[in-house]
């Protein structure tokens, strides 16, 4: 009996319910606006009278563990199933439907469904991806609801847009995954066959021969040989006849394919028509026929007429005895020696060599040892040579090199310079690359024997510059003696000029008719020869002790006493000069080069010290002249570098600010100044400033001769380091492993 409708006695709809909103039927869709309230809930979001509510998603049984979403859980995981379905065909004569296969494949991670099917030779039709991947809704009357994994099973029909698929089969994943998801699989269905797939394999069928051909693999002889191919030098005498002469030609041997092909050899002004190819590329016959076969009458297989009547037709087989079969000789790599012949299509050709590679070959897969060349050039006649190019000597005008490239050709071109070699040697940073020497003029005059020249090598294009100190009181104005350029040597028709080399102490220079000694050397020369010894044979060690080592023992004998009434004390040191007066007599044709650069390596060398004032004074000097003015916006860039405001900057940094503002500094000059406010790497920065700032506090003023000697970057008294003594122990210890006098003469102290 129902309860009547009266108040108290209905029930609270409303009771233990907390969420009373509306939801909301319109919504925007790609901009435009649409009424989307059919699929939406009621109020609180319960669904309405007779509303059935979409699922997302499948419905999968909960995991053990921790729940993580579907996109994680079941990612890669694909279920795959073999199926068919049947295409009517109208306009053909002799099928009427297609049984074509497919694989759909179901992806568990958000329920998409794909159909592809297999790509056929041949077939005449689109295949590939029939259905792209998306959620595939059920057929009417669910259009509103999407195929979810319940909806497979084996050897039933899916609706796919119109089209009806059968599942035939899956693979095992598919079917575990099933299982342990509770569905019950039914047994695989076959697949009907297809009349015009049986027709298609019938015709191939009948296109193969009953049974297979001879099979005759080349493949991995041309893999294992392609681009190999064995030279030949060989030699056609064709003087038996006629205006015949000797033909020189070059046989290939192609190991790929066993081919042969032959070019002949044609010198310049032969008189004969250079042909491309003197035998085309293939295969050679030891015994050529004296006929050439007709196209078609060499096979390989003969093919038997059975029978031929009107009624039954013909009738043809293979001959399987190979009755008919031509067997034919081919030259192979093993008819090819030297000193052997090869009948080229009846012409004698003897080898006469061959290459390295071929060399190789023989030796290394038929033990072939001797390779002696057959000698046949004194049997031909003498080939013309080419008269010699006479050069025509040199006009004045222009440089040679450039008055040589006139001579070279019609088309004049300018002379090329060594452009790597100027990159390279050029003068960057500290580095120079310019080796100088003192020199002094060797003549009979007394004026002119002691004038002291400096003589610069500029390394980035084997340039030379004569320079000439001023002497006072002496009568001979100096400056500059020599234009920086290329000097040739002395006695030379072509044109061959001095090298690097060809600078050392001891050498004597003959430019332009003067006769120069270099008699000394700065310490950059010293150290860029010494750091690059395998340039400069006058500064290897290595040939300096070579040289030390072919003394006699009586002379060893000798050196060991000299040193031993020179050092009395036992000091382990000897005088410089007393030691180069004894290795100069040891006729062990040592050059004062390298007598030099052997005490240089055993030497105790003192650095003379350089008054800071004059260098100070001396870059004043500069300065003043190059009027240069921005030493106020140097200090604000070495604050703006100095981070730490603590008055320091390294070194690098400090030379890299003079660069920028191109402080008009030698470099010489500017390193000593650098060296000078050092304080280990760093550089006070605001005392280099105070000292070199000529208006503020600007320095004496200094002589001529004490500003050139910053000018040319030659101090050879002050800038060097000057050799005093000699450790003459460890000298003979290297050189001819004489035992030490004394246990530690390194710790000693020499006067």
């Amino acid at each position: 009996m129902a309860l009547p409708f009266l108040p108290g006695y209905s029930p609270k709809s409303r009771l233990g319910k907390e969420r009373f909103h509306k939801s909301q039927h319109f919504n925007y869709n790609n901009g435009v606006p649409l009424l989307v309230g059919s699929e939406k809930p009621g109020i609180g979001g319960e669904p309405l009278v007779g509303q059935k509510i979409k699922p997302k998603h499948s419905v999968y049984p909960k995991e053990q563990g921790s729940s993580m979403p579907s996109w994680v859980a079941l990612d890669k995981k694909t279920l795959c199933f073999d199926a068919y379905f049947q295409e009517n065909v109208t306009n053909a004569q002799n099928e009427t439907y297609r049984i074509r296969k497919c694989k759909i494949y179901f992806y568990l991670e958000d329920d998409t469904i794909q159909v592809v099917e297999p790509e056929f030779k041949n077939c005449g039709i689109p295949q590939g991806t029939l259905i792209c991947r998306h959620r595939i809704p059920l057929p009417p009357p669910n259009a509103d609801q999407f195929y979810n994994v319940y909806h497979f099973n084996l050897n039933q029909q899916m609706v796919l847009y119109s089209r009806t698929f059968t599942l035939t089969s899956c693979d095992p994943f598919t079917r575990n995954f099933l299982t342990r998801l509770g569905v019950i699989l039914n047994e695989p269905a076959p697949v009907p066959e297809d009349p015009y797939s049986s027709q298609r394999e019938q015709l191939e069928k009948n296109m193969n021969p009953l049974r297979p051909y001879e099979r005759r693999d080349t493949l991995k002889q041309f893999l294992d040989n392609d681009r190999k191919v064995l030279r030949f030098y060989c030699l056609w005498d064709d003087t038996e006849n006629i205006f015949g002469d000797p033909h020189e030609l070059v046989l290939h041997y192609f190991l790929a394919d066993d081919t042969i092909e032959i070019q002949e050899v044609f010198y310049p002004n032969s008189g004969r028509d250079a042909l491309p190819k003197f035998v085309r590329r293939g295969k050679l016959p030891k015994r050529p026929p004296a006929q050439m076969k007709q196209p078609g009458e060499i096979t390989e297989r003969t093919v038997l007429n059975v029978f031929a009547s009107k009624n039954q037709g013909e009738r043809y087989m293979l001959d399987s005895l190979k009755t008919g079969a031509v067997h034919e000789e081919f030259y192979k790599d093993h008819d090819l020696v030297i000193g052997g012949e090869v009948n080229v299509w009846g012409r004698r050709v003897i080898i006469t060599d061959c290459d390295d590679f071929t060399k190789d070959y023989y030796r290394s897969k038929y033990g072939i040892e001797d390779f002696t060349p057959v000698q046949y050039k004194a049997s031909l006649d003498p080939i013309p040579q080419k008269p010699p190019r006479l050069v025509p000597p040199y006009n004045g005008f222009g440089s040679e090199e450039d008055s040589l490239s006139s001579c070279q050709g019609l088309l004049l071109r300018p002379p090329r310079k060594d452009f790597n070699k100027f990159m390279e040697k050029d003068s960057c940073g500290g580095e120079s690359n310019v080796l100088n020497f003192r020199a002094k003029m060797v003549t009979s005059d007394a004026v002119d024997r002691e004038r002291v020249f400096i003589i610069s090598f500029y390394l980035c294009d084997d340039s030379i510059s004569v320079f000439e100190p001023p002497q006072r009181n002496s009568g001979v104005l100096g400056g500059k003696f020599l234009e920086r350029g290329r000097v040739k040597k002395p006695g030379q028709e072509l044109s061959e000029y001095f090298t690097a080399q060809d600078l050392h102490v001891g050498a004597i220079l003959c430019i332009n008719g003067k006769n120069f000694q270099l008699e000394a050397a700065d310490e950059y020369t010293f150290n860029y020869m010494e750091k690059h010894a395998e340039e400069f044979p006058k500064a290897n060690m290595g040939s300096i002790f070579s040289k030390l080592r072919s003394v006699p023992e009586e002379k060893q004998s000798e050196i060991r006493k000299f040193v031993a009434l020179s050092d009395p004390t036992s000091t382990g040191f000897i005088a410089y000069e007393s030691f180069r007066n004894l290795l100069m007599d040891l006729d062990c044709g040592l050059s004062e080069h390298e007598v030099l650069v052997l005490c240089r390596r055993f030497s105790e060398r003192t650095q003379p010290d350089v008054d800071a004032g004059l260098m100070l004074a001396v870059a004043q000097d500069f300065l003043r002249k190059k009027h240069f003015e921005e030493i106020p916006d140097m200090a604000k860039a070495f604050t703006h570098r100095d981070r730490h405001n603590a008055g320091r900057l390294p070194t690098k940094e400090t030379r890299t600010v003079c660069k920028a503002f191109q402080l008009p500094l030698p470099e010489n000059l500017l390193g000593g100044l650098l060296s000078k406010f050092a304080d280990g790497d760093e550089i006070d920065y605001n005392a280099f400033l105070a000292g070199i700032n000529w208006i503020e506090n600007p320095a004496p003023p200094v002589m001529p001769c004490d500003v050139l000697k910053f000018c040319v970057n030659v101090g050879f008294d002050a800038s060097r380091a000057t050799v005093k003594n000699v450790n003459y122990t460890a000298l003979l210890q290297n050189v001819f492993s004489f035992p030490s006098s004394n246990t530690d003469p390194t710790t000693a102290t020499s006067t």
